[in-house]
């Protein structure tokens, strides 16, 4: 249940872990209407389960006729509805329909397991996406509470723009997100045939990739510093001048590096491959055992596959001893790419509300220095302890890996 007198949780446990709101109709006069009071938003591509955009929906109504109690039977609302808000109204905005007395209405938000009512087929990933937000801020509300804090008569902020403040409040979190929030994502991706992914949307920077074993334990994959990747291959004429196109533009080629590469198996293949450069069948330790062999560089002491980032595609290549594998591919975003990415722990709250001040303080004219190096101090020391709450270090965890090491930790 909400908590009364402005709790902050506003969801009923029911609404939280079933994704379910339940009306039962009392009043003949407002029979058509159902607020529902979700955090999340509804949203409706179309009430006909026989059209493409039903499948846009991430909720789904259903509806019992019988009164409250054992064998009530529900069976999905599949006549004309629509949104206002978030607010489910049947019928349609010029032809309303009133359900009886004692009927009930049920807006079920889809689930990765499947519904509670009806058949079972409530599919999707709404009520999962909503699980932890507690601990988090959107920042729509970072914003809100720095405006009503921070900027007004007698404040440190004597005035400002909102849009300043989103701009300013945006790059918190971007730069919040490179080195202090949970921003890294993992993506589940499997290696096709042409041994390259696309970079995610919203990809800044990679973290580790990783391919899979058949126990679903994860090996490191390893960037390789003996190919690289160019960003352009123009087409030479027999004097090695790029030749041209009728529009000016040097005309482009193919990477021979990347398919010589790609055929020498990331120099995991058989040793014939070698003979052409001269390895012979000594392998000087890029045979079938480079990278396996004592006395090797250890940074190509690698039998997990390679990687290289290529930067003309987009893309990722991959040593082609990985071709068919699961790999995961955790990486770094801005945190401003989707509604969800936009918001802050709350342990990092306070770092965000400092960012924010010294931000605007500091790029104002004629503001005394001493104030803005206190503020400047303060984001510092706010950023830190945001950090370490963050970290979530627990001293259980490390005693017990140290426990494996040359010296007793004791506590």
């Amino acid at each position: 249940m909400p908590f009364p007198n402005g709790g902050l949780i506003t969801e009923t446990n029911r609404q939280y872990y079933e994704g379910a709101q339940g009306f039962q109709v009392s009043d003949p006069v407002t029979a058509d209407t159902f607020p529902c009071t979700f955090n999340t938003n509804l949203f409706l591509g179309n009430w006909d389960p026989l059209e493409p955009d039903y499948e846009l929906n991430n909720f789904k109504l259903y509806y019992s006729p019988a009164g409250p109690g054992n064998g009530v039977i529900y069976t999905e609302y599949t006549s004309a509805y629509y949104l206002e808000g978030n607010t489910v109204k049947i019928g349609t905005e010029s032809v309303p329909v009133y359900l009886n007395t004692d009927d009930i209405i049920v807006v079920q938000l889809k689930s990765v397991n499947g519904g509670n009512y009806g058949d079972q087929d409530a599919y999707g990933r709404t009520v999962e996406e909503n699980y932890g937000s507690y601990a988090y801020m959107k920042l729509n509300d970072i914003i809100n509470n720095f405006m009503a804090a921070y900027v007004g008569t007698g404040k440190l902020i004597g005035n400002a723009k909102r849009t300043d403040i989103i701009f300013h409040a945006k790059r918190a979190l971007q730069e919040f997100s490179y080195d202090t929030l949970k921003s890294i994502k993992i993506q589940e991706l499997s290696i096709p045939n042409n041994l390259s992914v696309p970079l995610p949307q919203d990809y800044v920077n990679y973290v580790k990739l990783s391919f899979v074993d058949s126990m679903g334990i994860t090996h490191r994959i390893l960037p390789t510093s003996l190919t690289l990747n160019p960003t352009e291959m123009p087409i030479q004429d027999n004097l090695g001048v790029p030749i041209q196109s009728s529009f000016d533009d040097n005309i482009e080629g193919t990477a021979i590096i990347e398919e010589r590469w790609n055929a020498s198996n990331g120099l995991a293949g058989s040793l014939n491959s070698q003979y052409p450069y001269g390895w012979q069948n000594y392998d000087w330790g890029y045979g079938d055992f480079y990278g396996r062999r004592y006395g090797i560089d250890p940074q190509h002491a690698n039998i997990n596959g390679s990687f290289t980032i290529n930067d003309r595609e987009n893309k990722i290549n991959f040593s082609s001893d990985l071709v068919g594998l699961v790999i995961t591919f955790e990486y770094i975003s801005d945190g401003l790419a989707y509604d969800l990415d936009s918001r802050i722990p709350k342990m990092a709250e306070e770092a965000a509300y400092a960012y924010i001040l010294h931000a605007v303080i500091s790029t104002r004219a004629n503001q005394p220095e001493y104030l803005v190096n206190r503020l400047h101090r303060e984001k510092s020391a706010k950023l830190r302890n945001a950090k370490i709450r963050l970290s979530n270090i627990k001293l259980e965890e490390i005693t017990q890996v140290m426990r494996g090491k040359s010296k007793w930790i004791k506590h």
